[in-house]
């Protein structure tokens, strides 16, 4: 005799038992789905959140640094600025003293090499960028003029008719406004 044939009713259990085991497992690796499910929406939101907050830091890093060289870039022009600015007075120096020469001296090496020293100075102020405002006979305007007085001169309204003190800029930034004469007509 067999063994099925001496309990036939074991193979029915048999089965039954591994039908319960089968739904079993089918209803826990239901419930496994659906638990790994929620595990990978919830994963996905955090990687998704995760990228948002890689991006804005990129752009934050990304805007800093732009602003940094800007602001860099300013800083050496503003540092260059100040020492340019107080060399303004020794080239109105030249200026005066140039304009003012007598005769007797004009003619003499040491003037001549009196105006190369001038003229190094202009070139020296014109590779850093800076440049003379024009100011006489030009239309006076406030941003790169300073009116110092008015003379009536017919024809003349709103013009700048004498240049007191040469202005400059540095590159476009008004270093220092010229200081004109405008006439009133």
């Amino acid at each position: 005799m067999s063994e099925e044939q001496i309990n036939p009713q074991a193979e029915n259990n048999g089965h039954a038992a591994a039908e319960v085991v089968d739904a079993a497992v089918g209803q826990s690796s239901g419930a496994n789905l659906a638990e790994l499910e929620a595990r990978l929406a919830k994963a996905e939101a955090q990687a998704a959140e995760f990228k948002d907050q890689w991006l804005r830091a990129t752009a934050d890093y990304k805007n800093f640094k732009r602003r940094s060289d800007t602001e860099r870039a300013e800083l050496i022009r503003s540092a260059g600025a100040g020492v340019l600015l107080k060399l303004l007075p020794v080239m109105d120096d030249f200026d005066r003293a140039i304009a003012n020469i007598p005769p007797e001296i004009a003619e003499s090496a040491w003037w001549g090499g009196t105006q190369l020293i001038a003229q190094k100075l202009r070139t020296l102020l014109e590779s850093e960028g800076v440049k003379a405002i024009p100011a006489v006979g030009t239309e006076f305007d406030p941003n790169v003029h300073e009116a110092v007085l008015y003379e009536d001169a017919a024809g003349q309204d709103g013009m700048v008719v004498e240049e007191l003190q040469r202005g400059y800029k540095l590159h476009e930034r008004v270093l220092r406004p010229a200081m004109v004469k405008v006439g009133r007509g």
